[in-house]
């Protein structure tokens, strides 16, 4: 496992803010399995169960921090000294946005500055990868899915607040992280945007996937709001081996600095409804209810243009919409029949399914 990503995070001093999120902590598993020195840097787990506290990875250096607190952030990134960092603390949530804007807007904005801040006085930092959303364009009619070149918009507090982070990656990358502005060094930045994200361990408040799980484990019905909505679904490890391969890019190369999509094939298009439907197929405990209640807006359609990545990173999702449900599925089923974690085997037949693809960095 050390040798992917040609090594490159084997010894690696590595920050992931969000650690105990569902992504982060899919990120912390796979540096460490790497070989990498992982420092987290998050609030607490805010869900019972939490995938963090499921790993148990006790090699991570657990640093619980407020992203808004800047005085913390500066004081852990002097102390720990990182070479890259995977920022993933956000208040990812669209519906909670709406409930309270101002946490939204404070940690996502705010606490982006507060550690683009921190990474200006450490000069350890060669790498930085952002990770916002696909919920960063404005809305528009486009077949050919959104392409990073598209407008930057946002209808609900939570797109609007990672469209100003990608606005401020872009001013600290101009105006902060190059040797031209009184460093040593250049640091690289670059900024991932993802689909909808499962996979197993994800329990957090609205959404689809961990309330159909929750839904499943209590024997109630679960409500799908907005069942016609289609969303580019994809595993978590697709866009985090988007991730892992931009900052292996951006210690050598500046050209993969920017802003990067990384979303799934056409078969991971789905509407909600139907993704519900395929996920309770071989789960006998789940049963669904159409919800008739008024819900705050969301896009119809979101559909990524991911060239860009395939082009230039020679990035593929890995798993296809079959695969990734499939996985996604069995995963809760054997927590919820066994108490059964599949996160290593799931990480093993990823990286499996990478090198038959022959894909360069599972080589």
């Amino acid at each position: 496992m050390n040798k992917l990503f040609s090594g490159v995070y084997a010894g690696k001093s590595v920050l992931v803010t969000g650690h105990t999120g569902f992504k982060g902590s899919w990120l912390c598993h796979w540096l460490t399995a790497m070989g990498a020195r992982v420092t987290g840097l998050a609030l607490a787990p805010d869900t019972q169960p939490s995938h963090w506290q499921l790993l148990g990875l006790t090699a991570v250096d657990d640093r619980r921090v407020d992203i808004r607190d800047a005085q913390s952030v500066q004081r852990v990134l002097a102390e720990v000294n990182p070479e890259i960092v995977f920022h993933l603390a956000a208040q990812p949530l669209v519906r909670r946005s709406y409930r309270d804007p101002v946490e939204t807007f404070s940690t996502n904005v705010m606490g982006l500055v507060n550690l683009f801040e921190a990474i200006r006085d450490c000069s350890a930092v060669q790498a930085v990868v952002n990770a916002t959303t696909d919920k960063v364009y404005s809305e528009h009619e486009t077949p050919d899915g959104y392409r990073e070149s598209d407008p930057l918009g946002g209808h609900d507090p939570y797109s609007t607040s990672k469209a100003c982070a990608e606005m401020l990656s872009d001013c600290y990358r101009k105006s902060f992280f190059t040797p031209d502005n009184d460093r040593a060094s250049t640091t690289r930045l670059a900024t991932a945007r993802a689909g909808n994200v499962i996979g197993g361990g994800d329990w957090a408040e609205d959404r689809l996937v961990p309330d159909i799980a929750r839904a499943a484990i209590t024997g109630n019905p679960v409500l799908i709001r907005n069942p016609d909505a289609i969303r580019p679904w994809q595993h978590v490890l697709d866009p985090l081996s988007g991730y892992l391969l931009l900052g292996q890019r951006l210690l050598t190369d500046d050209e993969a600095e920017g802003a990067w999509n990384f979303g799934p094939e056409c078969d991971g298009e789905i509407a909600v409804g139907q993704l519900a439907e395929q996920l309770a197929h071989d789960w006998p405990d789940v049963r669904i209810s159409r919800s008739r209640d008024a819900h705050p807006h969301e896009a119809a359609v979101l559909r990524l243009n991911c060239q860009k990545a395939k082009a230039q990173l020679s990035w593929r999702p890995v798993w296809g919409g079959n695969d990734t449900i499939r996985h996604t599925r069995d995963w809760y089923l054997a927590y919820q029949k066994t108490g059964t974690i599949r996160t290593s085997s799931d990480l093993d037949a990823y990286v499996s399914d990478a090198k038959r693809m022959g894909l360069a960095w599972a080589a």
